[in-house]
């Protein structure tokens, strides 16, 4: 048995980033390809605002912003700029295409709670 460098334990305690569902990533990739350009990513971001005290916000992006932290999931880059990325560490984007729920879902271990629309958290 080997004892791991000082380089692999500090990227064992590296905090992770958001993560996409597989299903996610299927959606975010057939939204990119219907805007026909291959140089846009997901960026998932927290801003202030709604019930709760901040929000979600994901859209396409291009820019590269510097601190950006960068996630691939199977050709699909999700970015996250460096003020949100301790909000979503270990956060989960999903996909619901249900009777009762469509759209993008975000899992947040973060959140210590939610308004009652599930748009925004503290």
């Amino acid at each position: 048995m080997t004892t791991p460098t000082q380089a692999e334990s500090t990227e064992a305690k590296a905090p992770t980033t958001v993560v996409l569902s597989d299903v996610a990533a299927q959606k975010v990739k057939a939204l990119i390809e219907q805007e026909g350009r291959d140089d846009l990513r997901l960026r998932v971001a927290v801003q202030p605002g709604g019930c709760s005290g901040l929000r979600y916000q994901l859209f396409f992006d291009e820019r590269s912003l510097d601190g950006d932290v960068i996630s691939d999931f199977g050709g699909v880059e999700v970015v996250v700029d460096r003020m949100s990325a301790p909000y979503l560490s270990g956060a989960t984007i999903d996909f619901a295409d249900r009777i009762d729920a469509q759209g993008f879902t975000i899992d947040n271990p973060n959140a210590q709670g939610s308004c009652a629309c599930g748009d925004s958290f503290h």
